[in-house]
């Protein structure tokens, strides 16, 4: 079988599915990444065949700030960050269906396009060419669908978070059925149209949220649509790295990490009460060992650290998390459910999209704790954190969460499935 895995310029959402991608090529499947150019560095690096497509753009995560900065007439909500109309997952209050259609019509089909657009020509041409059985498509990877509509592959999404995507097309075909005919508005599925009208063939649903979702959330933090899903384990992956020396003696004292991800301390910290700085030093006095990842070129900003603390630009995080009492970072999908998988207590300092809705799941099944990012502040912080050092249940639901987690297919598992799906889903 040939597979041709669609992928952006996010490198984090990328290595999410190099664990498939690996379980697909040694089951004896071909297997290529078709990518914009500045990822090629990032897919080779995992060992696989890269096909580069179209133009560089602008990314995922800054598109969608540049969106949400620019909707003047929000109303703050829980779900605020998340751009419109995919807060509705989080806020089906607001689910009505001038403001789908609206969402749809004035964000979500430019943000899709800007997307897209550099790329949808190239990854055609390439699939017309190399004939995959099958396409998966990362769930804003809208080329990817429309590359497999026109060489008549199969194809799914892979999920990297929540599916708000689903979630909200679930609202609006809800909603669509409730309005006379000549007022089904469809902006999305217009826009995809047009594609398929371009390539020859006709626009589906799938091609909004695929013939199939591989989900890699465990139920107890899954947030379902109405949709055929495959779950599948997540295997912590971060890229090739080296596992530092100093990791492998066991710490003398409880040890407590502090990432916020791939983006930089710096730029995310704006959105916090206090930055990184404050934080550390409310855990200056604590008898503790703080492990925190931050860039070198951002070192200079912190000043002098306490004794306590250790600054490295990079640990792997599946090294560090088992050898930690805890963990404090800003619930990015691989950052939470990497932490997950070792059931070590997490403190959730969400910043962006899906975050704030990830970090309440977790802490209300109890592995973790949440503050809300305009409530963070050095004692906040101090005081959650010693909850999770102090308090056994955390522990023992974390324990809980990764052994739900280890019973998921493993992604040797859901090659099997793929397999069927391509076989036997209606092109």
């Amino acid at each position: 079988m040939r597979v041709l895995l669609a992928t952006g310029s996010d490198k984090s959402i990328f290595l999410s599915s190099v664990p498939l991608a690996w379980a697909l090529r040694t089951a004896g499947h071909e297997v290529r990444v078709a990518c914009p150019p500045s990822n090629a560095d990032v897919v080779t690096g995992a060992g696989l065949t890269v096909v580069p497509v179209g133009r560089d753009r602008m990314s995922f995560w800054h598109t969608a700030e540049v969106e949400r900065d620019q909707e003047q007439d929000s109303e703050p909500s829980d779900a605020a960050d998340l751009i419109r109309p995919y807060d509705v997952a989080e806020a089906p209050g607001k689910a009505t269906w001038r403001y789908l259609t609206d969402g749809y019509r004035e964000t979500a089909v430019d943000w899709h396009r800007a997307d897209a657009m550099p790329v949808a020509a190239d990854l055609v041409a390439f699939a017309r060419h190399w004939r995959p059985d099958l396409v998966l498509w990362e769930a804003i990877s809208y080329a990817g669908p429309i590359a497999a509509k026109s060489c008549g592959a199969a194809h799914g999404r892979l999920l990297w978070g929540l599916d708000v995507f689903g979630v909200t097309r679930d609202h609006y075909l809800r909603l669509r059925e409730q309005q006379l005919p000549e007022d089904r508005a469809d902006p999305l599925g217009d826009w995809l149209s047009r594609y398929a009208a371009k390539y020859d063939f006709e626009f589906t649903e799938d091609m909004v949220t695929g013939q199939f979702t591989v989900d890699q959330l465990p139920g107890s933090l899954h947030t379902p649509a109405n949709l055929r899903y495959v779950p599948m384990r997540y295997i912590p992956y971060g890229g090739p790295a080296t596992v530092p020396k100093w990791l492998t003696v066991p710490p003398k004292r409880p040890r407590v990490a502090v990432t916020l991800g791939i983006t930089e301390v710096a730029e995310r910290s704006a959105g916090y009460a206090t930055g990184l700085t404050g934080i550390l030093d409310a855990l200056s006095d604590l008898d503790i060992e703080v492990i925190a990842t931050i860039a070198d070129s951002h070192r200079h900003n912190l000043g002098d650290l306490p004794d306590n603390v250790r600054i490295f630009p990079h640990v792997p995080l599946d090294a560090l998390a088992p050898t930690c009492a805890a963990v404090i970072h800003h619930a990015g999908f691989g950052t939470l459910t990497t932490t997950s998988s070792y059931g070590v207590p997490q403190l959730a300092l969400p910043v962006e999209f899906d975050e704030p809705a990830l970090a309440r799941s977790l802490a209300g099944q109890g592995a973790g704790l949440t503050i809300a990012a305009g409530q963070v502040s050095g004692q906040a912080v101090r005081e959650n954190l010693l909850r999770l050092l102090h308090e056994p249940s955390f522990r023992q639901r974390a324990g809980r969460l990764r052994d739900e987690m280890l019973a998921m297919p493993s992604p040797g598992e859901v090659v099997t499935q793929l397999e069927d799906l391509a076989a036997t889903v209606t092109v």
